[in-house]
């Protein structure tokens, strides 16, 4: 019973102390504390040095006097009496300017922006594989391809093409003289004569357009660069452009839409020699290229057509600079002196018999020999050529004659000499008959009469890339084709044009190259200017074959 009571007293002690003590559940312990670990902790961690810790610091950061990111370089600039090169000590403002020399960039962006039209041509014609432009086979049989230039213009269209020139110094430059239009399109083009100067490279436009109120009878460029072009016309004047004028300086018309810029001629010899001058239409143009002839000095030879006489001028160019309200303008010193020919070289046959005299005949063409430009033939309507100089000297043989001998009326329509400085030259007559003649003999070599059968010659030009070949064409639009090393009685080669008539022929082609093209440049009716190029065979040189056409020559005389 003593023990009972006490146990009762034990618990009634421990309910007592239970009220008084209450456990504080909020206090809370982290057995495990694992912080987040990026990648760059991680890598420093598995691949860093122990005990070392990485820091970003600014270079030199302990320089308190100034607010600097790296250290500084202590530079100390002295100077001599000689030289002075810097602005310092020279005290010249001339040498912080840059040296350009805007000639030469002017140059060489001018060549740059023709190499990319070239290339963007190019590159439109190959996108464009339905363009009439497009190189393209050929429908004749003398040629594999061809192309022609863009003469569907609105102020081209209904324009005949009469003269064609392809420059001797580039010989992708082109020249085309185009004629009055058949119907009114443009009212300040309608009554103009157009040139057109063309890259036949970009057959897409011309490069510069050229016009003139009267009818132009020939043209060419100047002899070393195309830069220059001459024109005669119907009225007796000579007309100069100089193509590289700005073109703000020119007339620039909208046509259908498009800005075209239009020069008028920068010289003229109409009314400035009004004592001297003649109304005779300028029947042919020649540049005269000489060894001593620079850009700035070129002689210029001119064929009026008056009864009896010929008139040759020489020119002489300068160009000066003349500043005027800071812009550079470009002005022509033209200084002509005109003389006649016509007591050194009386047109007159004393050695033929009465009944062969006729009335003084009329000189048609010339051409310079291009070994020595001194000599000069000049082409008569009495089937023979007068040989002369230009420093009126007399020199053998004075005439070129058939080798009928006696004189006839029959016109000598074309003459050429030989590009690869032979003294030979090709005489193509309004009978049909061609002659090859050597500068010292009096009688050709060869002559042929039957060859277009009585038709007359209308173009005839020595291939540029073969010393034996020439083309022909005659009247009745056929083109042939000679090679005397294949054949020297006939030609090889005829193709008649017939669907649409040619009026003139001019043969380009590159003999610097040594697989350079040879092709023809056909002047329609229509007024098409299509460009054939030739088949190898005839365009590509044979072995030996100047020297196999000397040793022909040689038997021939």
């Amino acid at each position: 019973l003593f023990v009972s009571r006490k146990h009762i007293v034990t618990l009634k002690r421990s309910f007592e102390l239970l009220r008084l003590i209450d456990l504080d559940f909020s206090v809370s312990f982290c057995l495990l504390d694992l912080p987040p670990v990026n990648e760059y902790d991680m890598y420093i961690r598995n691949f860093g040095k122990t005990n070392t810790k990485q820091a970003y610091v600014q270079w030199n950061e302990d320089n308190l006097e100034r607010d600097v990111q790296t250290e500084e370089i202590e530079t100390q600039e002295k100077w001599t009496q000689h030289p002075g090169e810097t602005a310092l000590v020279s005290t010249d403002m001339s040498v912080l300017t840059p040296k350009i020399d805007s000639q030469r960039l002017a140059n060489f962006l001018r060549s740059a922006c023709q190499v990319i039209e070239v290339l963007l041509e190019e590159d439109r014609v190959a996108t464009q594989p339905r363009r009439n432009l497009r190189s393209r086979a050929s429908s004749l049989s003398i040629s594999d391809r061809c192309f022609q230039l863009n003469t569907n213009l609105p102020f081209l269209n209904g324009r005949k093409v009469s003269c064609l020139h392809i420059s001797q110094a580039q010989r992708q430059a082109l020249l085309s003289v185009h004629g009055l239009p058949d119907t009114s399109g443009h009212p300040v083009l309608d009554s103009k004569y157009i040139i057109c100067v063309w890259n036949v490279w970009q057959p897409s436009s011309p490069q510069k357009l050229l016009f003139c109120e009267s009818q132009v009878t020939c043209c060419c460029f100047s002899p070393s660069k195309a830069t220059l072009v001459f024109a005669g016309t119907v009225d007796g004047s000579v007309l100069v452009w100089d193509l590289r004028e700005h073109a703000r300086m020119h007339h620039c018309l909208k046509v259908n839409d498009t800005d075209w810029t239009f020069r008028s001629p920068t010289f003229s010899t109409d009314g400035v020699f009004t004592s001297v001058n003649h109304t005779c239409p300028v029947l042919t143009v020649e540049s005269v290229s000489t060894s001593v002839c620079k850009e700035q000095n070129c002689g210029l030879s001119y064929l009026s057509s008056s009864e009896g006489t010929w008139t040759m001028l020489q020119k002489s160019i300068n160009f000066r600079r003349v500043a005027f309200e800071q812009h550079i303008l470009q002005h022509f010193v033209v200084n002509f002196t005109c003389f006649s020919l016509s007591s050194l070289l009386p047109l007159h046959f004393p050695s033929f018999s009465p009944k062969d005299t006729m009335m003084v005949p009329q000189t048609l063409n010339i051409k310079f020999l291009p070994s020595n430009p001194n000599h000069f033939v000049v082409g008569t309507d009495v089937a023979v050529v007068s040989h002369g100089t230009r420093h009126e000297l007399k020199v053998p043989p004075r005439w070129f004659k058939p080798q009928q001998g006696g004189s006839r009326s029959t016109r000598v329509n074309t003459i050429d000499f030989s590009p690869f400085g032979k003294p030979i030259f090709l005489v193509g007559c309004s009978d049909g008959s061609i002659r090859l003649h050597q500068i010292t003999s009096e009688f050709p070599l060869m002559q042929w009469n039957n060859s277009t059968s009585g038709q007359a010659i209308v173009a005839l030009q020595w291939a540029l890339t073969r010393p034996a070949v020439f083309f022909v064409l005659d009247a009745m639009s056929v083109v042939y084709i000679w090679d005397l090393l294949e054949n020297d009685l006939s030609p090889v080669a005829k193709q008649p044009i017939w669907s649409d008539k040619v009026i003139t022929m001019a043969v380009l082609g590159e003999p610097e190259k040594p697989n350079g093209l040879l092709g023809i440049v056909l002047a329609k009716e229509s007024g098409i200017i299509d460009i054939k190029y030739v088949k190898k065979k005839w365009a590509l040189p044979q072995q030996e074959e100047s020297e196999k056409l000397n040793l022909l020559l040689q038997q021939a005389l």
